[in-house]
């Protein structure tokens, strides 16, 4: 629950933000005869999320067991890469956000187009209820505890719709920077455990070589897949299910914190790393304050931060 928590209450708080500082802007120039039309794109992004979390709900029970190993793991690759992406994209566009926004409701009222309203409503929530749908549904996968894991994230968007009306009412003020910066490091380590299960889902499928093919390296003794040096690459690369019951509590809270399962393979394991490793440097060195550079006659105090942590202020604030 507190691993899907935290995501629908981050990814959430992102919709909300950005409904939000939408509303206020049409609020603030007179024009909320056109919220009825964006909401409406908000609606049909639901809308949009909520079916592809149907379909692959309910679309895979008709394959076969090797085609849902692959559609999983491939879905679980797709989420991580859009997860990866929005990172980034929130650490690089946040300063700016609000002014992208409202030159597109400019443009728009230029343009005069119901639908370029109704585009910019859906746009703005698509991308994170696609993102979130997604990564839920590997989490779920991965986890095997829906009712858990759902409850948790419905839980974190109601969270996150009742910050975004506070924010937006000016009643609360939450250093957003410093939250986004939290939550994307959450992210990572979520992020690197969905990669874990996606391999495994996709060595499982026999896309890739693992213990469940005919490349796994056994013991010579027993015949059983190899654990250990001697299992690399394509074996386990650790079993300690004998410790941590694989449907164990504790097991689940691993799992869901850090992406460790009680058996993993030596791919899975790299990946994990690799992906920790590479994507949480270029994170780090993004989240470092940037300074402008000293103009001559200028003293280094005097000079003024590129980035500075971002707090909210009302949203219809100037």
């Amino acid at each position: 629950m507190l691993a899907t928590f935290l995501i629908g209450l981050r990814e959430g708080l992102e919709a909300a933000l950005v409904i939000g500082i939408l509303v206020a802007y049409v609020t603030r120039i007179g024009r909320r005869d056109i919220l009825p039309r964006m909401w409406g794109g908000v609606g049909l992004a639901v809308a949009l999320a909520l079916a592809i979390g149907a379909v692959l709900t309910f679309g895979a029970y008709s394959l076969t067991f090797e085609a849902q190993e692959i559609i999983g793991g491939t879905l679980s690759l797709v989420a991580v890469a859009m997860v990866t992406w929005m990172i980034f994209w929130m650490q690089k566009t946040a300063r700016t956000l609000k002014a992208t926004l409202e030159g597109g409701i400019d443009r728009a009222l230029m343009i005069g187009s119901v639908w370029a309203l109704v585009a910019i409503g859906f746009v703005s929530v698509a991308r994170e209820g696609i993102e979130t749908t997604l990564l839920l549904w590997s989490m779920v996968q991965s986890f095997g505890d829906a009712p858990a894991a759902l409850l948790g994230a419905l839980l974190g968007l109601l969270t996150a719709v009742v910050l975004g009306w506070l924010l937006a009412r000016g009643m609360l003020r939450l250093d957003l920077r410093r939250f986004f910066l939290w939550t994307g490091a959450f992210l990572i380590i979520v992020a690197a455990g969905v990669l874990a299960y996606a391999v495994h889902d996709l060595q499982e499928g026999g896309v890739l070589p693992g213990p469940f093919g005919a490349l796994a390296p056994t013991d010579p003794t027993t015949g059983i897949v190899a654990v250990g040096p001697a299992g690399f690459p394509f074996g386990w690369a650790f079993d300690v299910t004998a410790q941590i019951a694989p449907g164990s509590p504790l097991a689940a809270v691993l799992q869901a914190a850090v992406g460790f399962m009680p058996q993993m393979t030596w791919l899975q394991v790299i990946a994990w790393v690799l992906y920790v490793a590479i994507v949480g440097t270029f994170f780090v060195r993004g989240a470092r304050p940037r300074r402008t550079p000293v103009q001559a006659g200028q003293t280094p105090e005097a000079a003024t931060p590129a980035s500075v942590p971002t707090s909210s202020l009302p949203l219809g604030a100037a």
